[in-house]
């Protein structure tokens, strides 16, 4: 049976509002989020060499300024490094845990919102990290949620005929949390590892799908999450 590869790219590093959901602030890369998206570049041109595999000359990406300015940079070292043209395609689908009118509000500004509604209760202390829990505003999502669409996207990307070439390669350039539910609904990551790892910036997790096996954890590390971090992005 033919092997294909998701290449999972977390973005580089961003100037995020401190004390915020991360999920979908607006805001840019900072320049070692710039250095960090050029590296991955030439990383994946190495793996590609290494392992064989022809790369899909598209690269998606969410339609965050940190993914898109990611896969613009990896796509420009890519090319330099194998002479090949790279694009980039942004895909809504793609997109972090969405905490719909809530959005780019402080934690504390939600939980008082939320208290002074008659209409809801607080949140269970972890909400931000709860895979189960969404927020009860118009557009939120759980993080499953979240997990179960970019599952959706990665299976259906993976199907396509130009993929379906031996040893063909996709990366995908996106968000740690969405990512690891996706790993976790493909059967690539048991539910307890969700909250004990995170992604490194810029630096990929490669998945194997075999049309035979299923979905199994190829290369690249997961970042182990430190106790107390609960950042979901």
């Amino acid at each position: 049976m033919t092997d294909r590869f998701a290449i999972l790219v977390r973005h580089g590093a961003y100037h995020q509002k401190p004390g915020t959901p991360s999920a979908l602030q607006p805001f840019p890369l900072t320049d070692g989020g710039k250095a960090q998206a050029l590296a991955v570049g030439k990383e994946l041109a190495g793996l590609a060499a290494e392992h064989g595999w022809q790369l899909s000359r598209t690269v998606y990406c969410s339609l965050q300024q940190r993914a898109w300015q990611t896969a613009q940079l990896l796509c420009q070292s890519l090319s330099e490094a194998i002479n090949e043209d790279f694009s980039v395609l942004e895909q809504a689908a793609l997109a972090e845990r969405s905490v719909g009118a809530f959005a780019n509000l402080t934690i504390p500004e939600i939980e008082q919102i939320l208290m002074e509604d008659p209409r809801h209760q607080l949140p269970p202390e972890d909400w931000k990290s709860n895979s189960h829990y969404r927020l009860p505003a118009q557009g939120a999502e759980s993080l499953l949620e979240a997990g179960d669409r970019v599952a959706a996207f990665l299976k259906t990307s993976m199907e396509r005929r130009e993929v379906k070439m031996s040893g063909t390669a996709q990366i995908f350039v996106g968000h740690g949390a969405a990512f690891r539910h996706a790993a976790h609904l493909l059967g690539v990551l048991a539910f307890d590892d969700i909250r004990r790892f995170s992604m490194h910036h810029a630096k990929p997790v490669i998945l194997k799908f075999n049309a035979a096996t299923g979905w199994t954890h190829h290369l690249g590390a997961w970042k182990q999450r430190h106790v107390l971090e609960t950042a979901t992005d």
